[in-house]
């Protein structure tokens, strides 16, 4: 190596290239946890406790931004400065945590430094998931050089010359040449020589036309372009759209960054000196500890740290609103006012950050179980010593919430309330007051009475937390009453044990007014429970299901909102409870879609889905403050599929009319109008191509399940006017017969020899089993038969039944859907597969969460659940099967019926559709028998 002259050997690929630097959003890791370094080969645990509260504080803040941009230096950041600038490396600990944070989605790493780009890459060694940006933001990629002007060439050439001619004769002064500037390192020479060099560089090219001078530590360097790292930092956080920067420095240069930064960013100076970033560390060891504290916040607001199964979560609800508990009695989900609006709790989306109210023994200890109390909503959570026991408070105004948590026992008990309304986007603030805390900040009014509880107030960044430790005696529990939509804290007219026991009982008389099957009695009742509570009692609507977003897939963007009413999913939830007894969940239901059709000129202009007041549910919005559960983005409010084209929306309703009717004895005039309503839509357009039950967003197709529950709409119609002496639509038995006529023609595949998703198409779909379970193909056709056995062969995976194995657009996987399993299961019993039916029925039911609840999917591979919870759909097809299972199971299958069920004949493939296409649906009845075992819920098994 010349002496006085810094060169590095070999070439290194460009940033911008095998280094990415345009990697953004657009190039987001893959879903799911990114390989990463374990926290254990860190080892910063005991090193993060020497950076001050207030900088851990601003960290754990800047963590949780959606999108992150962490930037630092190099010499005297990332590595500490030494003797010799050519041997100068980054500590260990550095680059493992900024590779880290490199690694993770939404977070984008880089190092700016001064030294030129090439000497940067050789010297640091930073793995290809950091950007490398030289020459103080000059230098972006290696190419850099060849985009000089030859005006600009020219005057580096000089400059080097000149600068040789200064330094060449100077002991212990380096010389770094850069593709567009030069730097004079003085560090290792002695100090008189050092000043004679540095005094003859600035009277002499520092004060040439067209050169910047940037000075540091021992150093100054001089440019022919333009250098700035805050204009470096802008345009990779351009480039990675990033939300927030943290950027740390140690040089002079730094604060070029530090005067840039505002709003959300952060800044960090290292060292001694003046500057403007509002936080000060020591020195690169300082810096390792700084960025992996960072890491580590990063790692656990994006994953969701220790997040709960989906399946162990319970629920509690009250007829107006829900909340779900995890097992160790976290309340992790809660909305206000309604099941639909923003969270007051999102601790099941966005970690502890999101808001959550945590109860737990001081001494750590896991908790010995969770249950329901026998035929309620109230659940009692264990550990040794301490018991918890929660409940939604059924006897409230409306549109007003008391969440109750009595914590009882003798084990001293930390309680952590952290609520943070919409979404987190509303800064909170806690007034202790003598009965207990006032929220200030929300929309609505909202208390936590707690009386004799001594709070301590936490600042959380724009928030704050409130902590207590709590003794309960025996025979003195403690009594905390959160309080949504008032501002009341006076203590309430009745004693908490009256309040506990007037919500439980009216689960529990509601509950044994039904007739539960004598197959999984227990597990059928849980479900009926919560059907019931995911019915909205102020407006007759029926949540899919209690959530939002959570995923399909692990990691994924299947995260949809189910917090609304969709016409299909709303009208067999109330079936369900029909055909258990419950009738006053359908009428209120019917109501509400009388409402809705009100402000329609047609009832063919139905949307499949609604708010729960039957307005419409507004554009989808993505909350990107959330990271979702276990890290899966995007959170997402609303739903699309509103403005979608789903044609089987109506045969549904006209069933749950006929089940209705069939219960009571007599058809309401107002339903028998509805039912024409429904048969008019269908008349209208049913030839149309329509998304289907499963909302794909593509190019709509002629769906074959759209088209049976067109058939069922118009059968059960025929059935209803035959059967309550009311006069059908001359035109609708030919058209029942013509749509029949139609599916049998088109729907069925000769290639793949099942009844497809779809007329053009040969992929299979779940939903085509309803050809047979609609009581439109006679389950003894041979047609019939090879769709369940071809959906069986390519959908079903051990214990799960998936919707569709086609190409729907979206990245990514799923789960298998439980209603598919149980259409597979009644597709079984349909076919004489009994004894399969009762073996996947058993692998179904294993499947439901401790507590007895389910979500919509299940991961057989992984053996997890997966997507929104519970789900209205998995409880209704879990009675239904059950109930099936029962009848078949009794003496020649003519029990007693809470439903009138037609005999059904048994046809052959000739005569049901040589001669006449509608023959079969006349004559077959979707509903097999089920028995009414009317007994006490006490007897009917364990305790739901």
């Amino acid at each position: 190596m010349e002496a006085g002259t810094m060169t590095v050997p070999g070439p290194v690929s460009a940033p911008g290239q095998a280094r990415g630097v345009t990697r953004g959003p657009e190039l987001a890791s893959p879903p799911g946890r990114p390989s990463i370094p374990t926290w254990a080969d860190m080892a910063t645990r005991s090193t993060v406790a020497s950076l001050a509260p207030g900088l851990r504080r601003a960290l754990t803040e800047a963590a949780r931004k959606p999108r992150l941009l962490v930037a630092c230096d190099y010499d005297g950041t990332l590595a500490p400065i030494g003797p010799d600038p050519r041997a100068v490396f980054p500590l260990p600990e550095a680059v493992t945590a900024l590779r880290t944070l490199g690694c993770l989605p939404d977070t984008t790493a880089a190092v700016i430094s001064g030294r030129a780009l090439r000497e940067l890459a050789v010297l640091s060694r930073l793995p290809a998931e950091v950007h490398l940006i030289g020459s103080h933001g000059s230098e972006f990629d290696i190419g850099f050089v060849h985009t000089l002007d030859d005006q600009t060439q020219a005057l580096h050439a000089r400059l080097v010359a000149a600068l040789r001619e200064i330094t060449g004769p100077a002991p212990g002064v380096i010389l770094e040449v850069k593709p567009a500037a030069v730097a004079v390192h003085v560090r290792q020479a002695d100090q008189a020589v050092a000043r004679q060099v540095l005094a003859q560089v600035r009277l002499g090219p520092c004060q040439w036309d067209g050169i910047q001078v940037t000075d540091g530590d021992a150093v100054v360097e001089l440019s022919v372009v333009r250098t700035d790292k805050g204009e470096a930092l802008d345009a990779i956080r351009h480039r990675a759209s990033a939300s927030a920067a943290v950027f740390v420095g140690d040089d002079v240069s730094a604060e070029e960054v530090f005067v840039r930064l505002s709003g959300p960013d952060l800044g960090i100076k290292v060292g001694a000196g003046p500057t403007l970033a509002p936080y000060r560390i020591a020195d690169a060891p300082e810096v390792a500890d700084v960025l992996s504290f960072l890491a580590e916040e990063r790692s656990a607001w994006l994953f969701g740290g220790q997040a709960s199964a989906i399946e162990r979560l319970s629920m509690l609800g009250n007829g107006w609103s829900v909340a779900l508990v995890t097992p160790d009695a976290r309340v992790c989900w809660q909305c206000h006012p309604s099941p639909a609006s923003a969270p007051v709790f999102a601790d099941l989306l966005g970690g502890r950050p999101a808001g959550h109210f945590s109860i737990r023994p001081q001494r750590d200890s896991l908790p010995l179980g969770q249950r329901y109390l026998p035929g309620t909503m109230t659940l009692e959570t264990r550990w040794p010593g301490l018991q918890v026991t929660d409940y939604l408070d059924h006897h409230t105004d409306p549109y007003r919430t008391d969440l109750i948590r009595v914590i009882s026992g003798s084990a001293k008990t930390v309680v952590e309330f952290a609520p943070r309304p919409e979404f987190g986007q509303v800064a909170v603030r806690l007034r202790p007051v003598r009965a207990g805390l006032v929220v200030m900040g929300t929309p609505d009014p909202m208390v936590l009475r707690s009386p004799g509880v001594s709070w301590e107030i936490i600042p959380d960044g724009p928030h704050e937390s409130a902590r207590a430790i709590v003794q309960p005696l025996p025979e003195l529990p403690v009594l905390l009453e959160l309080r949504c939509g008032t501002a009341d804290l006076a203590r309430h007219r009745l004693p908490e044990f009256k309040r506990r026991l007037q919500s439980g009982a009216y689960w529990s008389q509601w509950l044994s007014a039904l007739t539960l099957p004598a197959v999984e009695t227990a597990l059928v009742a849980r479900s009926a429970l919560t059907l019931r509570a995911l019915c909205h009692t102020g407006t007759g609507a029926v949540l899919a299901a209690a959530t939002t977003s959570l995923p399909e897939e692990l990691g994924g963007v299947r995260n949809w909102d189910y917090r609304h009413c969709w016409l299909r999913d709303a009208a067999l939830t109330t079936h369900a409870l029909v055909s258990l007894g419950s009738t006053a969940e359908a009428a209120a239901y019917l109501q509400w879609v009388h409402r809705v059709l009100a402000g329609l000129q047609g009832p063919e202009r139905l949307h499949p889905v609604y708010a729960l007041d039957g307005s419409s549910t507004g554009s989808e919005a993505i909350i990107d403050t959330l990271p979702g559960y276990a890290g899966s983005r995007p959170v997402r409010v609303g739903n699309l599929a509103d403005q979608q084209v789903q044609l089987d929306v109506f045969g549904p309703i006209v069933e749950l009319i006929e089940a209705l009717a069939a219960h009571r004895g007599h058809l309401e005039d107002a339903d028998w109008k509805l039912v024409g309503a429904m048969c008019q839509a269908v008349a209208r357009r049913w030839h149309e191509p329509d998304h289907g039950i499963w909302e794909e967003r593509q190019v709509p197709r002629h769906h074959v399940h759209s088209k049976v529950m067109c058939w069922v709409a118009l059968d059960r119609a025929i059935r209803l006017a035959s059967r309550y002496h009311r006069t059908p639509e001359p035109h609708w038995p030919a058209l029942r017969d013509t749509i029949a006529a139609d599916v049998c023609e088109h729907g069925w595949n000769d290639v793949v020899k099942a009844f497809t998703a779809a007329y053009d198409g040969t992929d299979l779909d779940a939903a085509s089993l309803h050809i047979g379970l609609s009581g439109l193909l006679d389950p003894a056709d041979d047609r019939f038969g090879a769709t369940v056995s071809a959906i069986e062969a390519e959908l079903r995976s051990g214990s799960t039944v998936y919707r569709y194995r086609r190409d729907d657009g979206l990245p990514g996987t799923e789960g298998g859907l439980h209603l598919c399993t149980t259409w597979l299961i009644e597709a079984y019993v349909l076919t004489g597969r009994r004894t399969e039916a009762e073996d996947l029925f058993q692998q179904l039911a294993g499947t439901a969460g401790p507590t007895g609840l389910l979500p919509e999917e299940y991961d057989p591979i992984a053996e997890r659940s997966l997507g929104n919870h519970p789900q209205a759909y998995s409880h209704l097809g879990l009675i239904r099967c059950a109930q099936i299972l029962a009848g078949t199971a009794s003496a020649g299958g003519q029990s007693a019926t809470t439903l009138p069920v037609p005999h059904r004949r048994q046809l052959s493939r000739r005569a049901s559709f040589a001669g006449d296409p509608g023959l079969v649906g006349r004559m077959a009845s979707r509903w097999l028998v089920w028995p009414t075992l009317r007994r006490p819920f006490a007897a009917a098994g364990s305790s739901p």
